[in-house]
C-alpha cells in the first residue's frame, strides 16, 4: 500500500459540552502521571482507547485500571521496573504485546483493547466482550462523495482492489487504517477480504482530519465518531462524514483480551468477567463514550491465540 503522509490535529473539549446528564470521566492519554502505576496495565485498540480510559478513571478511583493509547511517545512504561515497551498502536499490536509479556512472564501488560475477535484458533487468551460498535465509510462532507453515500460490500471490495477508481465524477484515494489495527481487520473481513490494490493509502484509524482530498475513503468506528463530534473526546473527525454500507453498518462487539489462565484471578475476574463486574456496571461510562451495552458483557466463551 502507498503510505500518504497526514498531519494529525486533535482538540480537548471538556465533558460539560455534552450537556448529558451523566457524571463520565472524559479520557486523558494515558494515566494523567508517568508514575501511576496501577494494578492492572492494557493497551492496543485505539476504537476503545478512550472508552477504556474513561473507565480507568471511573473505576474504584482511578486505581486499578492503567489504559496506555494507541498513540503517542514511542514507548509506555507500564511498571515501576523495567517494562517500558514499544507502543502498541491498534488491536493486533496490543494482542502481541500482551503475548510477549505471557511468554515472557514480565507481568508488563495484564490485557489488551480489542476491536476485533481471534485471528488465530487457539486456548491462550480470551476475549472478553464489553460493549458494541459499528464500522461504514467516512468521506469529506465537503467532497461530491457525500451525496446520500449508500454503498455496498461488493463496491467496497472492488474499491480497495483498485478496480472501482470512481465514484460520483470522483477518483478515489482510499484509506485504510495502520498495519495493526482491529478496525484494519474486522473491516477487510467484511468486504470479502479483497487483495489490496496499489491505490490504497494508510492513515492513523478514526482520524478524519487525515482526509483531505475529495476523492478519500476511509472505514470508520461510529462510537469514535459520534463521541468526537459531541465532545466526550479529543475531536478528529476534521471535515469527514459518514456514509452507508448496505443501507447500515457492520457491527462488533469490542473487548478486553485477557490471559486464559488469568480468569481465576480475583483481580482479572471482578474487573472484566460476568455481567456483574466493574466493567460492565459502568453503562453510563460506556455509553457516553459512543458505545452500545450489550447483553453479553463478560462472557468469557470467545478464545484464541492471536
Amino acid at each position: 500500500m502507498n503510505v500518504k503522509t497526514r498531519v494529525r490535529l486533535g482538540a480537548a473539549v471538556g465533558a460539560a459540552a455534552l450537556g448529558l446528564g451523566i457524571m463520565a470521566p472524559v479520557a486523558s492519554a494515558d494515566p494523567a502521571t508517568p508514575t501511576d502505576y496501577r494494578v492492572l496495565a492494557g493497551a492496543g485498540s485505539d476504537t476503545t482507547q478512550d472508552v477504556v480510559n474513561g473507565l480507568g478513571e471511573s473505576i474504584d478511583g482511578g486505581t486499578l485500571i492503567a489504559s496506555y493509547d494507541a498513540t503517542g511517545s514511542s514507548t509506555v512504561k507500564t511498571r515501576a521496573a523495567n517494562c517500558a515497551l514499544t507502543r502498541p498502536n491498534g488491536s493486533s499490536a496490543g494482542i502481541n504485546a500482551l503475548n510477549s509479556s505471557i511468554d515472557g512472564a514480565t507481568g508488563c501488560l495484564d490485557f489488551a483493547r480489542s476491536s476485533r475477535g481471534p485471528a488465530a484458533a487457539g486456548t491462550d487468551l480470551t476475549w472478553i466482550p464489553f460493549a458494541q460498535d459499528q464500522v461504514t465509510v467516512a468521506v469529506r462532507g465537503d467532497s461530491p462523495l457525500n451525496a446520500n453515500l449508500n454503498l455496498t460490500t461488493a463496491q467496497l471490495k472492488s474499491i480497495y482492489e483498485c478496480t472501482l477508481t470512481t465514484l460520483n465524477g470522483v477518483p478515489l484515494t482510499p484509506l485504510l487504517p495502520q498495519a495493526g489495527s482491529g478496525t484494519l481487520t474486522f473491516f477487510l473481513g467484511e468486504i470479502g477480504n479483497p487483495v489490496v490494490g496499489a491505490c490504497v493509502g494508510t492513515m492513523q484509524e478514526h482520524n478524519g482530519v487525515q482526509l483531505d482530498t475529495a476523492g478519500d475513503i476511509a472505514p470508520y468506528s461510529v462510537s469514535q465518531y459520534n463521541a468526537q463530534v459531541s465532545g466526550a473526546v479529543n475531536d478528529r473527525h476534521g471535515a469527514t462524514v459518514l456514509g452507508k454500507v448496505n443501507g447500515g453498518a457492520f457491527s462488533r462487539d469490542v473487548y478486553n483480551v485477557v490471559p486464559t489462565a488469568k480468569l481465576n484471578d480475583a483481580t482479572i475476574d471482578a474487573t472484566f468477567t460476568g455481567s456483574d463486574s466493574k466493567v460492565c456496571a459502568e453503562t453510563d461510562v460506556i455509553e457516553f463514550y459512543g458505545f452500545t451495552t450489550i447483553a453479553n458483557c463478560g462472557a468469557t466463551v470467545l478464545k484464541g491465540e492471536r
